[in-house]
């Protein structure tokens, strides 16, 4: 099993939202500047005014890795790992696993859907290649 975040006051909607199926995103209310990951104080107007907000829950693959090493017991190789242009919340961009093709189906440019993946207290993203 791969290690799982912690639970805190500025990431929880982020890694809770997937129980609704809804990707939450970080916004500042003051000057609407989308913020990944989670924080406390805006990074451009520095307000303590960060909200979570629900967000589309698709994008573009901006880049992505194939993993070939089970870095744990059990853990199923090979798989792709990508990076995503969110849309809906310009500047962010969200990891996860790309699900349900095979690795070498994964490219950069492809759009994609956020997929959630329940582990103990926390819904982990995940990809899938849009139709």
């Amino acid at each position: 099993m791969r290690p799982l975040p912690e639970l805190t006051p500025e990431n929880t909607a982020f890694w809770t939202g997937g129980a609704s199926g809804e990707l939450m995103i970080t916004f500042c209310e003051t000057c609407s500047k989308a913020v990944h990951p989670p924080e406390l104080v805006c990074p451009v107007c520095l307000r303590e005014t960060m909200t979570a907000r629900r967000v589309a829950g698709s994008g573009v693959i901006y880049t992505f890795t194939v993993n070939h090493q089970a870095w744990t017991p059990g853990m199923k190789v090979p798989f792709a790992i990508a990076v995503v242009d969110v849309d809906g919340a310009p500047g962010v961009r969200v990891t996860g696993e790309v699900v349900g093709c095979e690795p070498d189906a994964v490219h950069i440019g492809a759009k994609v859907q956020i997929g959630f993946t329940q582990a103990e207290d926390v819904w982990l993203p995940h990809w899938t290649l849009a139709p």
